[in-house]
């Protein structure tokens, strides 16, 4: 444990796009990626929408990987690997709208209390939500919206009124990500979470390329993280698990520092 000075490495974006349907989620997406990779052939998108990627082939050559029921958590984990095998550098998932909703049956399914019930199902959720945060990959997640309401006293009656929209997943989402836009169904988008700092609080706007090309620029602008960097974490950590997680995190380094990797798991070990 020590302490040092806060860099920024070069950072791979974890975004979402949320609106409902005929937002122009999809699409987005697309320019995004493009803008993002500078290389239709390095976007792969997960289809889980009845193969409504392949509407906008006409953009470019760029891969789809479609998914079909049942939509649990492992089968997007499992679909996520396979992307990030094949030479990804954008991953869309479209939608994460389906994951949740195939929770929530399953969870309605479960015998016994309701509450208890909960403790199978949010470890898988929270495997399927590490496994996007810990991509070594750019990953953009478009997600349903639907009418949000609350019950409000009026005249003495408790009554259904409209408080906005609300995402198609577990609350707390949005929370994950580095970047989220909401998109209206006139295809505009606004950023209601902005930790890159170049769109919070400014006028609605339309998702292209050239926004995707910003966030390029955001990510690559902080400090190459180095073979000597990831040596230096390996020394510091305290447990296998902590090694194990270092070792997933950085595919790209796996080989050159395998050695490191086995000296410092014999030395947990002992």
């Amino acid at each position: 444990m020590n302490l040092q000075i806060a860099q920024r490495k070069n950072a791979k974006m974890k975004m979402a796009l949320m609106g409902p349907s005929g937002s122009g989620k999809t699409y987005s997406a697309l320019l995004l990626a493009y803008g993002i990779s500078k290389d239709w052939s390095k976007v792969v998108i997960i289809d889980t929408e009845n193969h409504s990627a392949d509407l906008y082939s006409n953009l470019g050559p760029y891969y789809v990987c479609d998914l079909s029921t049942p939509f649990n958590p492992e089968r997007y984990i499992e679909a996520l690997k396979l992307c990030e095998k094949s030479g990804a550098e954008v991953i869309i998932i479209d939608s994460v709208s389906h994951e949740w909703e195939y929770l929530l049956d399953y969870h309605s399914n479960l015998p016994g209390n309701s509450f208890t019930a909960w403790s199978k199902v949010t470890p898988r959720h929270t495997a399927f939500i590490q496994a996007i945060l810990q991509s070594p990959v750019h990953i953009i997640l478009t997600c349903r919206t639907k009418q949000d309401y609350v019950l409000a006293d009026k005249n003495g009656k408790t009554v259904p009124e409209k408080v906005g929209l609300k995402s198609i997943q577990r609350d707390g989402l949005e929370y994950e990500a580095t970047l989220v836009f909401d998109l209206d169904i006139k295809n505009n988008a606004t950023s209601s979470k902005d930790r890159t700092g170049l769109f919070q609080g400014k006028p609605e706007l339309k998702l292209s390329s050239a926004i995707g090309g910003q966030i390029a620029e955001w990510c690559s602008a902080g400090q190459a993280f180095t073979e000597e960097m990831l040596f230096e974490k390996i020394k510091e950590v305290t447990s296998l698990k902590e090694l194990y997680d270092l070792y997933k995190q950085y595919p790209t380094l796996q080989e050159s520092l395998k050695p490191k990797f086995e000296q410092r798991k014999l030395q947990l070990t002992l």
